[in-house]
């Protein structure tokens, strides 16, 4: 779960990047329900790949965004990066670099002209989709 002015952020962000692909952090806390995560801060990361079609989250970015999440007693909890041309699920190079089984993966698709938000849980090779919720609107957001 996690707030619609983050949501915001996110996909600002990922337009804000374009044409690259653009990344960041997220830090929160375990949700109401096991495998959950309720999202409470999304940190905008630059890109260090430089890329429009893969993502590396620049390693200062990385250790900013942890230091604060510490600070604020929360931890990091996952990761999200635009897809500028394809949908938001997770290419083979999102699925080969998932670095932690813990994390939740989002990815935000530019491709049409509204912005989607998927996010997955990714263990190995299993990728498995998890609804995304979003405080302020009344259904799940895509």
């Amino acid at each position: 779960m996690l707030s619609r002015p983050l949501w915001e952020r996110m996909v600002a962000h990922c337009l804000d990047g374009l044409p690259l692909e653009a990344c960041g952090l997220l830090a929160g806390r375990p949700g109401a329900e096991a495998g959950s995560v309720e999202v409470l801060e999304a940190y905008p990361a630059r890109n260090a790949a430089g890329s429009a079609r893969l993502y590396t989250v620049e390693p200062v970015d990385l250790l900013r965004a942890d230091r604060d999440a510490e600070a604020r007693g929360w931890s990091l909890v996952g990761v999200w990066h635009s897809h500028t041309h394809t949908e938001a699920f997770p290419s083979p190079t999102d699925i080969a670099q998932a670095p932690d089984p813990d994390w939740h993966y989002v990815l935000v698709s530019l491709r049409d002209l509204e912005p989607s938000l998927r996010s997955y849980r990714i263990v190995g090779q299993d990728v498995a989709e998890e609804e995304v919720l979003v405080r302020g609107w009344c259904s799940p957001a895509r």
